[in-house]
């Protein structure tokens, strides 16, 4: 049974826009440019585009994991960046794959502390510059050398091993849980097994993702999204669009990756999982008198959220509890969502969501219920396409997933969507949005 602690009731929070920069592959297109320097860009957006001067910035809370060393509390180096004023506060939050939802909900809990009525929240990745490791032995050796006279270092030369210039990779042992001693592929791969998820699924899955987020491209749906700004270069030319979606992707072309794990039986290929990408998004935040006193009209409103915390082992499955948690708290049922954006870290991973949340057994199992969660249609489930496409910047997806869902709430002239996401270490996260608030007197 999941822990059901009751959460503070807060006032519906304002989303007054959004902005993100393109996703690119690591080590592509947004390779040069740091993550300071990603998520000073969304801020410079967010001000122009709403006609707003740094100093009418209350405080900036920023999501990240893989932390810059020249950028402790980086949240706070791209504000002063940004060029907000400096007595203005900025923090960094990381809760995994969700930092960038966690930095919008610790925006939420500051305005309704009255710490500030004006907040840029968003997210933040450059997965291009998580560093190279020494191993301990060669991190030793290199102390001591430093330290040692030109006598000592000759023999220390010596006690060099060829096998202690393998760097360990950074990225590889983030991607690895500490507690389970599994990595998100082997998680994945027991999520396929039980909720008996085939390879082919998987694959039609990672097809349907590239197809909705190239016609999305297509029809100029993310074109107000991202960021046109021309600071973002590659080679002199400027990076406008995501690198990610194919498309002419197809299935055959899926059908002939191999899978990643060397294992007989496994189903999770390069193809069907998300890409390691760079990128930033961020939100305009205030509450709804804030708004209406200075004559702004929200993209959309934040409820309520929840978050909930579930086996390492089956990580994936953390948006089925955080949703469970976010209904129960909240009284709400599934069927009354139009739209949905379940963040894509791996295809098996959102299909066996979706099987969990159908299923009454998973239900009593888990939640004591004796009833299914209820059903989500494909199409109402990331009708622009989703990470696997478009990639996933870990500290930036959440922050992405709250905008593109409202955004697509509008475009749709549809109400109330949930946007939801797995957590390495066995979390989930869910945020419920809204496009109009029912009650007139708190919209603009």
């Amino acid at each position: 049974m999941t822990n059901m602690s009751a959460i503070l009731p807060m006032s519906p929070l304002a989303v007054i826009d959004g902005v993100r920069t393109p996703f690119a592959k690591a080590f592509t297109a947004l390779a040069d440019c740091p993550a300071v320097e990603l998520g000073r860009v969304t801020i410079a957006e967010l001000l122009a585009r709403n006609s707003l001067k740094p100093s009418d910035i209350g405080e900036v809370v920023f999501g990240n994991v893989a932390g810059p060393a020249d950028a402790a509390n980086i949240g706070r180096v791209i504000s002063l960046t940004a060029g907000i004023p400096y007595d203005r506060p900025a923090h960094t939050v990381n809760r995994n794959c969700a930092s960038g939802m966690e930095s919008v909900i610790s925006a939420w809990q500051l305005i309704r502390d009255h710490r500030a009525n004006v907040v840029i929240a968003g997210g933040t990745e450059s997965m291009s510059s998580v560093p190279l490791l020494w191993r301990p032995q060669m991190q030793k050796w290199l102390l001591q050398f430093r330290r040692a006279s030109i006598w000592q270092r000759a023999a220390l030369l010596t006690r060099l091993r060829p096998s202690w210039f393998s760097p360990v990779v950074a990225l590889e042992l983030g991607l690895t849980d500490p507690t389970c001693g599994e990595n998100m592929i082997q998680t994945t791969e027991r999520l396929a097994q039980e909720f008996n998820i085939s390879r082919v699924q998987q694959d039609e899955f990672a097809l349907l993702s590239h197809q909705r987020a190239a016609a999305a491209w297509a029809r100029s749906f993310y074109k107000d999204e991202v960021i046109q700004r021309t600071e973002l270069k590659c080679r002199g030319k400027a990076v406008t669009k995501d690198s990610g979606p194919r498309e002419n992707q197809s299935l055959e072309a899926l059908a002939k990756l191999r899978p990643i794990l060397k294992i007989a039986g496994s189903t999770v290929t390069a193809g069907n999982s998300c890409p390691i990408t760079d990128g930033a998004a961020a939100l305009l935040l205030m509450p709804i008198e804030e708004a209406n006193t200075r004559g702004l009209k929200p993209l959309g409103f934040i409820r309520a959220y929840a978050v909930a915390g579930c086996d390492p082992r089956r990580m994936g499955l953390g948006p089925v509890f955080a949703v469970h948690r976010l209904l129960a708290e909240t009284g709400m049922q599934l069927s009354e969502f139009d739209l949905f954006e379940i963040n894509e870290a791996f295809a098996a991973q959102v299909l066996a969501c979706l099987e969990a949340f159908r299923s009454a057994e998973f239900a009593r199992q888990h939640f004591g219920g004796s009833a299914a969660m209820g059903n989500i249609e494909l199409d109402q489930l990331n009708i622009n396409g989703g990470a696997i496409a478009l990639g996933h910047p870990v500290g930036t997806s959440g922050t992405r997933l709250i905008l593109t869902l409202l955004r697509a709430l509008r475009e749709r002239g549809l109400k109330r969507g949930i946007a939801t996401l797995c957590v390495g270490g066995g979390q989930g996260v869910a945020i419920w949005v809204e496009r109009e608030l029912e009650n007139s007197s708190l919209t603009p």
